[in-house]
C-alpha cells in the first residue's frame, strides 16, 4: 500500500470548498463537474490530499453505493503549526475546545461545512 485518501460524501462541494482552499491554503487539483455543479473534486496542500464527491455523483457512477446512509465521516490530519490553523478557522464551528490529549496531541476538532468532522493535531517533538 501506497497512501490512502478519504473520499467525503456530500450534497455539494461548492459550500466546503471555502473552508479548505481559502482559509487552509489546500489547492483543488482535479474539478469534475456533474450537471451545472461540481460532483468530485481532489484537493491538496503537501502531502495530504482529499476528495469530495456528490451523492448525485455517485447515484450516477455507482448506484448500488447512493442509498447507502449517510453518517458523516471524520478525519484526522497532523500539523506543524495548530496555532497557524486555529487562527486561520476562527470562525469554524468548534465540535470541543481545543484540548490536549492523553495520548500526546495538542487537538483542535471542526465541522465543516457539509458536516464532517476534522481533526487537526500537533504531537510535541520527541
Amino acid at each position: 500500500m501506497k497512501k490512502i485518501t478519504p473520499v467525503l460524501l456530500v450534497d455539494a462541494i461548492e459550500p466546503v470548498l471555502p473552508f479548505w482552499t481559502e482559509a487552509l491554503g489546500f489547492e483543488v487539483t482535479t474539478e469534475v463537474p456533474e450537471g451545472d455543479r461540481l460532483g468530485f473534486v481532489i484537493l491538496r496542500k503537501g502531502a495530504v490530499e482529499l476528495m469530495y464527491q456528490t451523492l448525485e455523483s455517485v447515484r450516477n457512477d455507482i448506484p448500488e453505493l447512493a442509498d447507502a446512509p449517510q453518517r458523516g465521516s471524520f478525519v484526522f490530519i497532523e500539523v506543524d503549526d495548530l496555532d497557524a490553523v486555529d487562527d486561520a478557522l476562527a470562525s469554524a464551528e468548534r465540535v470541543i475546545p481545543r484540548r490536549k490529549t492523553f495520548y500526546g496531541a495538542d487537538e483542535l476538532i471542526v465541522r465543516e461545512p457539509a458536516g464532517n468532522v476534522v481533526t487537526f493535531a500537533r504531537f510535541e517533538d520527541a
